[in-house]
């Protein structure tokens, strides 16, 4: 199969269900698609007897013009017209109940994977890519992220647990100000360095949204929701980013469109009961710089090198250790053809954790959102969508306060970031 998108297209899964069905089997997951053929069969039957019986009908309607009205064949014809046109409005409507049913069944079924990606049964498979600087040497035992921040007074889990539970936390003093440093010095990277556009995004957004990025239906557990209206957090700025264009008709794209946007993110955290419970590694509200792009198809595999070299020189810039894993089949999210995750190095833990996953999601949001451009000569095309977060600032803290802590517990302050922090240093609280 080419790698040019096209996933979702009833027409090409049919075509090549055989190569789809092992691509998807690559991931882990289940789909049913012996109940998916079924609803295709069903779907093209009715389509079949329809339209054989609307020919049927069109010609018994222009048999009747030769007829006089009143006479008994006449009265016989238009009786039998009638139970014909009952008969095509009962197949319409089993056409549309399939349909239906098969749009339902398309919206759980993932993205194919790019030919590229590694075949593994879990992260241990990942592919890992680069891996740049070498972790600090310590002349002392370096605590975590938690200590060294409830030492300086900048972090306070408790009092976020009498506010709103567990999975919160504040940021007081220094630590506030990291954060917002942390944010301002990514926007200016990707906005005066690398060409992004700066969005500030709505935080609630509705089903049509998150269905076009791919959290609905699938992952709706991992979700916070309104009531009335019925309104949705979001999880990432990717998924109003890339909904900007929803529904559109862009002109011919002579380069790649590029936002950036700050947010904070909002995840139920649903299955990840007793993983990392201590500190910030996975709360339920987040800090996140992201990177959108949307490119002409065949612009698209060197635009996902492009946007998640643009994550690495923020870990770069902070001096920061960090890693590139190309994830293998069974860890690439559910909408993604291929994706890098970039992981930082954290000395508590003695190993790199995720802090970006930079995606190519080719023409599946596209599809599901309806966001098409005019390619050359004219005709309307699915754009290709690619996010990564440029970086997750939550993490990224905790990286700097383990990474830059002192034996004195003062945390140092790495040089890019100090115009944005207004010192060299983190202290503690007098």
């Amino acid at each position: 199969m080419g790698d040019e998108g096209d996933m979702h297209d009833l027409k090409t899964i049919l075509e090549r269900l055989d190569e789809v069905r092992a691509r998807t089997a690559a991931r882990r997951v289940d789909f049913d698609f012996d109940g998916f053929e079924r609803l295709a069969t069903a779907r093209r039957d009715a389509i079949h007897k329809f339209e054989s019986l609307r020919a049927e009908q069109k010609r018994a309607s222009d048999g009747m013009k030769s007829l006089k009205p009143g006479t008994p064949e006449f009265d016989e014809r238009r009786a039998s017209l009638r139970e014909l046109a009952d008969e095509i409005k009962a197949l319409d409507e089993a056409r549309r109940v399939a349909e239906s049913a098969l749009e339902a069944t398309l919206l759980t079924l993932p993205n194919l994977l790019d030919a590229s990606v590694p075949v593994g049964a879990s992260e241990d498979d990942n592919r890992i890519a680069a891996t740049v600087g070498a972790p600090r040497a310590f002349d002392f035992e370096p605590a975590d992220h938690v200590t060294v921040g409830e030492r300086l007074g900048v972090l306070d889990f408790e009092a976020a647990g009498r506010v709103s539970g567990a999975r919160f936390a504040f940021l007081r003093g220094q630590g506030a100000r990291l954060e917002r440093a942390l944010i301002n010095f990514m926007l200016d990277l990707h906005t005066r360095e690398h060409g992004y556009e700066e969005v500030l995004p709505p935080l609630l957004v509705n089903a049509d949204a998150m269905t076009g990025t791919g959290q609905l239906p699938k992952f709706e557990a991992d979700l916070f929701k309104t009531q009335e209206p019925s309104l949705y957090l979001i999880p990432t700025a990717e998924v109003p980013v890339t909904n900007y264009y929803r529904e559109q008709l862009l002109p011919e794209l002579s380069a790649p469109i590029k936002m950036c946007a700050y947010t904070p993110c909002f995840r139920s955290e649903a299955g990840s009961h007793g993983r990392d419970t201590r500190g910030l590694i996975r709360q339920h509200q987040f800090n996140k710089v992201e990177l959108v792009m949307f490119t002409r198809p065949e612009e698209s595999e060197a635009a996902h090198a492009e946007l998640t070299g643009h994550a690495r020189r923020v870990l770069e810039l902070l001096e920061l250790p960090y890693r590139v894993a190309e994830l293998c089949s069974a860890d690439v999210g559910f909408s993604a053809a291929r994706c890098f995750d970039l992981e930082v190095w954290l000395p508590s833990q003695g190993r790199y954790r995720e802090i970006s996953s930079c995606s190519n999601f080719r023409d599946f949001q596209a599809r599901r959102a309806g966001i098409r451009f005019r390619d050359s000569e004219g005709r309307p095309t699915y754009v290709h969508t690619l996010n990564g977060s440029g970086l997750a600032v939550g993490r990224t803290l905790v990286a700097l306060l383990e990474n830059f802590q002192q034996a004195d517990g003062t945390v140092t302050v790495p040089d890019a970031l100090r115009p944005y922090f207004g010192a060299d240093r983190l202290t503690a609280r007098a």
